[in-house]
């Protein structure tokens, strides 16, 4: 029986939760089925999965630089409560529920896999990380209700699989918008905030110009490199937040926002600048990781198209939209994490004292990737103000579901840490908020909000995407690496971005 559960156990953990390997295989399998040489199989492989952990590394110190920072926060306002972060409950809950994650992710990839096949959405999502987790909160929350592993394993794999291939239709139509085509959609478990920013970028962006097009004086068009406009807005944020924080709680304290502490002032000041342009170099690091993995996994996903799902499309990491609005991306993370202090405000005045409603902190990761993502999908509907307002909406949902998600995970709702992004939050609550009305009961409603986000991504995907034809829209003429004022412009600067040689061209701001 250990042998059982041990094989499972190792492919979720040491395969197909480091999405570097699961891109790999995938690109692999597909230039297989394209019968091309061993060899170009075997380097395409292994590109692909370079650049994927590329973007690992880029995160990596995008979580290094933003810590510091989270803690001049927390000095500078005083807050406590919790910090949503996926990594940690997942692995508090890997020690008692393992084998029940690993089977419900495996048997949800297949599921997922004959969905793709014989739906009309055909989306392949291949975040694998992000799979891990939800599968991980799908076995928190029915173990919390009592079910039986066998009926826990068996609804969980189902659900996982459906919420897989429906989200990514639900996003798709604005997806078109920042892409231009099909060749990629967005697999991220965070899909509700992009919505959401895409609807109130629709609603309010009318006549807004795109992030793209700001228009610098002369002497301040180096900042059109976003490289290092990032950069300095970052590094300006420490600046600022460090000194509140050493203004309150004065120098002793402040100096430990550093791994290593301080020594003095001006050292204290220098390293919070450094963090700031540190921030810059991972970003431009995960960008280039993105460019690297779709130019060898667009092209391979033919090849499964073709034999395995036809008409595939790669379902990726929200970091997959930032080359296409990469000033979009700042704002969004700024106003996302505006929207989070707002929230938070609201959950202290309000519905904390009223409700009990724990106090979520606005953590700077989530609030990058996810509120970077927004800013994009409100930008391609609704220029600058969609991407501000749609980023400060993704905020706010991802300081309240949370909150609220809690409730249903529970005794991991006591662990002072929850999963942080948005589908989380919405889908814990409404299969949650079933699974402990009773088991009977619970197992109808569970199979009722399954049916309703199956049968609803289908009627978008029928309505909206496929009912909606591409118009190919011709590239940009300026192709300034440093300068990509639109996100046309950007996808001809960087070649790697694009789907195979002949597909359409991502839209021009004044068209999105």
């Amino acid at each position: 029986m250990d042998f059982l559960t041990s094989i499972p156990s190792f492919l979720v953990n040491e395969i197909l939760s480091v999405p570097a390997f699961l891109i790999g295989i995938i690109t692999a399998v597909g230039l297989a089925a394209m019968k091309r040489p061993g060899g170009q199989i075997i380097g395409g492989a292994i590109k692909a999965t370079l650049g994927f952990l590329l973007i690992g590394a880029g995160a990596t110190l995008v979580v290094a630089s933003l810590e510091p920072l989270g803690a001049m926060i927390t000095g500078a306002t005083g807050a406590q409560g919790v910090v949503p972060t996926n990594e940690a409950i997942v692995g508090i809950a890997q020690e008692k529920f393992g084998s029940q994650v690993a089977w419900i992710m495996i048997a949800g990839f297949a599921i997922s896999l004959l969905l793709a096949r014989f739906t009309p959405l055909r989306y392949v999502f291949l975040t694998g990380h992000h799979v891990l987790f939800m599968a991980t909160m799908v076995t928190i929350i029915f173990a919390s209700a009592g079910w039986d592993s066998w009926l826990a394993i068996l609804l969980g794999s189902l659900g996982l699989a459906i919420v897989m291939v429906s989200l990514p239709a639900f996003a798709h139509p604005f997806t078109r918008k920042i892409t231009g085509d099909d060749s990629i959609a967005i697999g991220h478990f965070g899909t509700a905030g992009y919505v959401a920013a895409a609807a109130v970028g629709k609603a309010v962006g009318k006549n807004s110009r795109s992030t793209e097009d700001m228009k610098l004086p002369e002497g301040l068009r180096f900042l059109r490199d976003s490289m290092v406009s990032t950069a300095l807005s970052m590094a300006l944020m420490y600046m600022v937040l460090a000194i509140l924080f050493m203004v309150r709680a004065g120098t002793e304290e402040a100096f430990t926002a550093f791994e290593d502490g301080a020594s003095s002032v001006g050292n204290y000041l220098v390293q919070s600048f450094t963090q700031g342009l540190q921030f810059g170099v991972a970003v431009a690091v995960i960008l280039f990781g993105v460019r690297t993995v779709l130019g060898e996994l667009v092209p391979a996903f033919q090849g499964i198209a073709k034999k395995v799902v036809p008409g595939a499309i790669p379902a990726l990491d929200c970091p997959i939209v930032f080359p296409y609005a990469q000033n979009a991306v700042l704002i969004g993370f700024i106003f996302s994490f505006l929207g989070g202090l707002a929230g938070l405000a609201i959950l202290s005045v309000w519905l904390n004292p009223a409700f009990g409603l724990a106090l979520i902190l606005p953590g700077l990761v989530p609030h990058f990737f996810t509120g970077g993502a927004a800013g994009v999908y409100g930008n391609a509907t609704g220029g600058r103000r969609g991407a501000m307002l749609g980023a400060f909406v993704n905020g706010l949902l991802i300081t309240f579901l949370p909150s609220i998600l809690l409730g249903v995970l529970g005794e991991f709702g006591g662990e002072n840490t929850t999963f942080g992004d948005a589908d989380f939050g919405w889908f814990g609550i409404a299969i949650g908020t079933s699974a402990h009305a009773g088991l009977a009961v619970g197992v109808i409603g569970v199979l009722v909000v399954y049916a309703i986000i199956l049968f609803g991504a289908i009627a978008v995907q029928k309505k909206f995407v496929d009912g909606v034809s591409i118009t190919p829209i011709s590239a940009a003429t300026e192709t300034s690496v440093d300068a990509p004022a639109t996100p046309a412009v950007a996808a001809t600067a960087y070649p790697k971005i694009l789907p195979p040689e002949g597909a359409p061209q991502p839209p021009r701001a004044a068209e999105i």
